[in-house]
């Protein structure tokens, strides 16, 4: 959760996530939401741009170490019904403007999961349980994965333990907007 000068908050001390921390541009409220939604559901893809840039921003204060960055993936069905992948989208643009590698191959979601929107905070973890196969070599790497809005991160966790069994140093999440409980 947000935290004075990147700190690390509560929740990630009484349970350690598999990533090493998140940043994000914006809020997951009004009218950031709609943006998002747009992007997602709407076709809207010029948004992606606009999240990229404001992303750039929070990468650089500090600089993030980067040795590779990743667009979360979807599963095949999810990106066949949408038409595309958001996150992949949103990085296009980012990596590009960073300077960073992108690689948009050797990683995949291999299982079609309930949308972690339906489902209950304390579900979404078990829902996204063995979702994801990595077939690169990533070992002592400093790894990005770009997203388009973290809720619980529960995706983002699961993501990141695989990379870290492939052998990431470290995962950094950037991601365009984060849901905040209030």
């Amino acid at each position: 959760m947000p935290t004075v000068d990147g700190i690390i908050c509560g929740a990630c001390l009484s349970h350690p996530p598999a990533f090493d921390a998140t940043r994000s541009a914006f809020r997951y409220a009004l009218p950031v939401d709609r943006l998002v939604q747009a992007l997602k559901f709407g076709h809207q893809l010029a948004l992606a741009q606009f999240l990229a840039e404001s992303l750039r921003e929070s990468a650089a204060n500090p600089p993030i170490p980067v040795d590779l960055a990743l667009a979360l993936p979807l599963s095949e069905s999810r990106l066949r019904q949408r038409g595309f992948n958001q996150a992949l989208e949103i990085a296009r643009p980012l990596a590009r403007a960073c300077g960073w590698s992108l690689s948009a191959w050797g990683y995949r979601r291999i299982i079609d999961t309930t949308p972690q929107t339906s489902l209950p905070w304390k579900a979404r973890q078990r829902n996204v349980r063995g979702a994801f196969e990595c077939d690169l070599d990533l070992t002592g790497m400093s790894v990005v994965v770009i997203d388009d809005v973290m809720t619980t991160g529960a995706t983002l966790n699961e993501f990141a333990r695989v990379l870290k069994q492939h052998g990431a140093a470290r995962v950094t999440n950037l991601v365009a907007a984060r849901a905040v409980k209030d």
